[in-house]
């Protein structure tokens, strides 16, 4: 099993800025991809970055150039740092992994529990 801790969401105003952390622990033999995604209510939950254990990233359209995620493989973290925060970036975001766990010869996939982002003013 492999558990996510997030961390870093709150209330921030337009233009600030934001850190969110995701730090996973369990079993783990290696972790090939880590991500970020958000959900507002009634709407689908979509990719806002994603990073693999070799540095690649991607980010969706809406948050290039202001937000920038990245890993730090020997402590099994990822956070992504947000700039230049808008209103339309309220929603929960969402910690993902991509990992091979100890005893395991396939990839499982694990969420975490949510964090809220909420930008205002």
């Amino acid at each position: 099993q492999v558990h996510l801790v997030e961390s870093g969401g709150g209330l921030v105003q337009p233009g600030g800025s934001l850190r969110l952390s995701c730090a996973a622990s369990g079993s783990i033999r290696s972790i090939n991809a880590m991500g970020w995604y958000r959900q507002a209510p009634g709407k689908q939950r979509e990719l806002v970055a994603g990073i693999t254990n070799a540095g690649r990233t991607n980010y969706a359209d809406s948050v290039k150039g202001r937000f920038t995620i990245s890993i730090d493989n020997a402590k099994n973290i990822v956070y992504l740092q947000m700039n230049s925060l808008r209103l339309e970036d309220t929603d929960v975001y969402y910690c993902n992994i991509r990992t091979r766990l100890v005893g395991r010869s396939y990839d499982e996939i694990y969420w975490g529990q949510g964090t809220q982002v909420t930008v205002s003013s």
